[in-house]
């Protein structure tokens, strides 16, 4: 038989009934054959996983992605067709909302007392809001400048959130003025630090990532971005620097814990002159120490003394890799910015 008889009977068992749509076909025929990844962290590629029909669910950047109490996958792009898009597990379609957020970029999950709600930050309305599940709006936290914090000429550009012990909410300026922002769980400001340096170790070039670092319960400690100067940085929850962690050829999106393991999509490595390459992302993992463990998609972790050798992309697979989510089979959902419209893959622990 040959290929493109082939093609048409499948074509033509879609039409009949024997699968669902277009995008089941695609499904069917993806060899999902590559595996990636170093040591324990290896992993199988499903390209097509979280595949839609574009006419109906489209998306330009896949931003971020969280796994709520009840399993479900919810990620937030910045197409205002639909913000927010709910898989299952299997990469189903659970439900979709949201028309409001056209710079859709931060997207954290906080348990508070039982019950779960979402903060997205919007880098294009300036804007961050705190929602219920289903995008119902409880609270905004609107452009510092209102309240004397910024002047007027400021850049603000918020992307990303995270939520504090005592849900006090840490805001991160990453495409703005280079400052996290802290406020009460109810929206009130208490302080900013960092601000815009090249040179200075408290301050930013693109604090691009804010999370929570609780792997020592009895000191909890904000993990904190700096892509450009391809650094992670520590500080307490009052703003005070700690130390760095320097990942040479990685610049790096939000740092995503699991357990002891920290996790980020790294968006660009510097494949040319030592410069950020485009269609150069790949994942890096790093374990309790803060020591690399795997680079699914990029090469492979080498250290002499303490900082690793140069890490970059080793395997086209990605495009520019903007967030990771973890399943609780330790499964990795991996969603790209720039990257034509494309839907999360799926990385399967094996």
């Amino acid at each position: 038989m040959s290929r493109r008889t082939f093609l048409k009977d499948t074509l033509a068992l879609g039409v009949t009934g024997a699968f669902s749509s277009p995008f089941a076909i695609l499904r069917s025929l993806s060899p999902d054959t590559d595996i990636i990844g170093h040591g324990d962290f290896k992993y199988r590629v499903h390209r097509s996983w979280g595949q839609l029909d574009a006419g109906r669910y489209p998306v330009k950047d896949c931003h971020e992605m969280v796994m709520d109490k009840r399993k479900r996958l919810i990620m937030l792009t910045n197409e205002t067709k639909n913000n927010i898009l709910i898989y299952d597990r299997s990469g189903k379609l659970l439900d979709s909302w949201g028309n409001r957020f056209p710079g859709g970029h931060g997207l954290t999950l906080h348990n508070e007392g039982g019950e779960e709600f979402l903060y997205i930050t919007d880098y294009d309305l300036k804007e961050i809001y705190k929602t219920t599940l289903d995008g119902r709006v409880l609270l905004t936290i609107k452009h510092p400048k209102f309240i004397g914090e910024y002047n007027d000429c400021d850049r603000f550009g918020p992307t990303e959130t995270c939520i504090g012990p005592n849900g006090d909410i840490y805001v991160a300026d990453g495409y703005g003025s280079q400052y996290i922002l802290q406020y009460t769980a109810k929206g009130e400001f208490i302080r900013k630090f960092g601000g815009d340096s090249f040179i200075k170790d408290d301050k930013f070039k693109q604090v691009h990532g804010i999370a929570l670092d609780t792997r020592d319960p009895a000191r909890p400690l904000l993990m904190c971005t700096e892509r450009i100067k391809n650094c992670f940085k520590r500080f307490t929850l009052d703003g005070q620097y700690i130390d760095s962690i320097y990942l040479p050829g990685v610049y790096m999106s939000r740092p995503v814990f699991d357990g002891d393991m920290l996790y980020s999509g790294v968006c660009y490595s510097a494949l040319k002159h030592h410069m950020l390459t485009l269609n150069s992302g790949f994942v890096t993992i790093l374990n309790k120490d803060n020591k690399v463990v795997s680079n699914p998609g990029g090469t492979a972790p080498i250290y002499k003394g303490e900082e690793p050798e140069p890490m970059v992309q080793d395997k086209p697979i990605f495009k520019h890799c903007h967030d990771v989510c973890v399943d609780d089979d330790k499964n990795l959902y991996v969603c790209q910015w720039m990257a034509d419209g494309t839907y999360p893959v799926k990385l399967e622990r094996i």
